[in-house]
């Protein structure tokens, strides 16, 4: 009796979720993934798409009627959002690679994304700092490792220093 390879639960899960999603919400994992991207940065951080709605088909003889997207939005920007359904639409049936969508109905919520890390700028070292941490770090020979410790031992120094 030939036994059955270990399998990690990261190969398992997608298509677990993926059915699930399917038959709860008639998206797929594709889609929510590639919101962002489909979407694009004036829409994507405050939208998030929760379900489509198939209409039933009762045969192949019936004509196909498109779907109607679900999409959630921060209240204060649905106005915005509703001047932009027709350039949304286009995504995602280009997405989709057919007209799948031929509505978007939208539900305001609070989408609770996370807001996009702010750049911050490197802390400024005194001529003898920046010298002490070269030289601490001259001998690592992994360049991506050393400058990953290099800026890792600038905000060190720089917190140690605000914090006397």
């Amino acid at each position: 009796m030939k036994k059955a390879a270990a399998r990690q639960i990261a190969e398992l899960v997608p298509g677990i979720l993926s059915d699930t999603l399917a038959r709860r919400t008639g998206m797929t994992l594709d889609l929510i993934a590639g919101w962002d991207d489909i979407a694009g940065p004036d829409y994507a951080p405050f939208t998030l798409p929760e379900k489509i709605l198939w209409p039933r088909q009762g045969g192949d003889d019936e004509p196909f009627e498109p779907a109607t997207l679900v999409l959630a939005c921060e209240g204060h920007r649905a106005l915005f959002i509703q001047h932009a359904m027709p350039e949304l639409m286009d995504r995602l049936n280009r997405f989709f690679g057919y007209g799948a969508v031929g509505r978007i109905r939208l539900v305001q919520k609070p989408v609770g994304k996370p807001a996009p890390a702010k750049h911050r700028r490197k802390p400024e070292l005194t001529e003898e700092e920046s010298r002490r941490l070269a030289e601490v770090l001259d001998e690592i020979g992994n360049d991506g490792l050393r400058e990953s410790l290099a800026r890792f031992g600038r905000g060190v120094i720089a917190k140690r220093r605000n914090t006397r």
